[in-house]
């Protein structure tokens, strides 16, 4: 059987109400329908004016508040920023002196160039010297590397030398006085034995020749061989003894002489090694820097510079001009350079020497527009005094005039 849905007994009402399928037992359709009407009169309707109201605050009052926060918070944050005042620099950056001018970035240094001092060989340091702005002389000692070894193995080679003097002494002195005489006696033995084997080889052919049968063949044959060896024998002893007269061969001496020769040789270059354990000065000069100390190992090469020295009596600048600016720099230009830090501190500079070959950019100024693959042409200016303390590695602005030369040639 179908099953019946509910009925909409308000459609179209502001309170629907469905009646279902099945109605309570003895209760009919319009008696449900009475029951339900007081709860149908108690829900209020929604008028017109009510729907007008609602849409005129969603059109205009929502867009008026959110106007108002949007000023509120504009104010706010205009109200909290703190004025906005020029602020100057704390350095003034510097300024060219001339109208047409190739810059350049300078380092200072040393008249001498900065000395880079490092061991002649590995080893052990065992004594420093110097300490930073000591001034030393050519020559002074800096530092000293463990020489123990080196100075065992010139003792070895010392006593090399003694054995090959020694032989070369024993040559010269030939002969001994005391091998003389047995050499004599030898050769007066050897002429006995000559002289006997003789007498008896002459006995037996006097015997042969008296008639056949006395003496054998055999026995003259024998004794001819004896006078024979004798006879030898005889020659040795007179050849030995005329050698050992005569002395050492010249040639001998003179092998013996280059051995001894050889010999203190190794002994020189030994000590000499000894002597280049200390490491010295080799121009007047101050100690700039010293990056060594007893205990340490060193080794060849370095990584760094174990001491560095220079001559700071008169400072040079070394300029770095880009390859771009080599067709308008004129060597014994008018150039000045200002100190970094502060830009009233400038140096009139005198111009020394061209280094002419170009080399790639080192020294780096930290500019945007600086390339690292750029080769610069390296001038070297001398520092006038001004009464302003310098430092070897400070690094300087040049500015050279580009228009006209001091000396309309370059000043070595």
């Amino acid at each position: 059987m179908r099953r019946r849905r509910g009925i909409n007994l308000f459609p179209g009402s502001a309170w629907e109400h469905t009646a279902p399928e099945a109605l309570p037992h003895g209760t009919t359709r319009k008696d449900y329908v009475r029951q339900a009407e007081p709860a149908r009169q108690r829900v209020p309707r929604r008028s017109l004016g009510t729907r007008t109201e609602s849409a005129m605050i969603i059109k205009y009052v929502l867009p008026l508040i959110a106007l108002a926060l949007l000023v509120f918070a504009v104010q706010q944050v205009v109200g909290t920023r703190e004025p906005q005042q020029d602020v100057q620099p704390p350095i003034q950056p510097s300024r060219s002196p001339y109208e047409n001018t190739v810059a350049g970035a300078g380092i200072v240094e040393a008249q001498t160039e900065n000395i880079e001092v490092g061991a002649t060989m590995p080893g052990l340091v065992v004594e420093v010297y110097v300490k930073v702005h000591d001034k030393v002389h050519a020559g002074a000692p800096l530092f000293k590397l463990d020489d123990r070894q080196l100075k065992a193995d010139l003792e070895v080679r010392k006593a090399a030398v003694q054995a090959e003097r020694a032989e070369l002494m024993r040559l010269e002195n030939q002969p001994r006085r005391e091998q003389l005489p047995s050499l004599e006696a030898a050769l007066r033995e050897a002429e006995a034995d000559m002289a006997s084997a003789d007498d008896e080889l002459r006995r037996a052919q006097r015997l042969n020749a008296r008639g056949p049968g006395v003496v054998t063949e055999q026995e003259i044959v024998s004794r001819r061989q004896a006078h024979n060896m004798a006879q030898a024998r005889a020659a040795k002893a007179k050849a030995d003894l005329e050698l050992m007269r005569a002395g050492a061969w010249q040639y001998d001496k003179d092998v013996a002489a280059a051995a001894v020769k050889q010999a203190q040789a190794q002994v020189d270059s030994v000590a000499e090694e000894i002597k280049r354990t200390t490491i010295t000065a080799l121009v007047e000069s101050e100690v700039l820097q010293v990056n060594v100390h007893p205990g340490e190992f060193v080794g060849t090469p370095h990584s760094e510079p174990l001491i560095v020295l220079g001559n700071v009596k008169q400072l040079h600048v070394r300029v770095d001009v880009d390859e771009h600016d080599i067709p308008r720099f004129v060597p014994g230009a008018p150039a000045q350079a200002v100190l970094k830090g502060d830009s009233s501190i400038k140096y009139p500079l005198r111009f020394v020497r061209v280094e002419p070959y170009v080399i790639p950019k080192r020294s780096l100024t930290g500019q945007n527009t600086e390339r690292v693959d750029t080769r610069v042409l390296q001038a070297i200016y001398e520092l006038e005094p001004t009464g302003q303390a310098l430092y070897v590695g400070q690094q300087v602005e040049v500015y050279i005039d580009a228009r006209k030369g001091r000396h309309g040639k370059n000043v070595e």
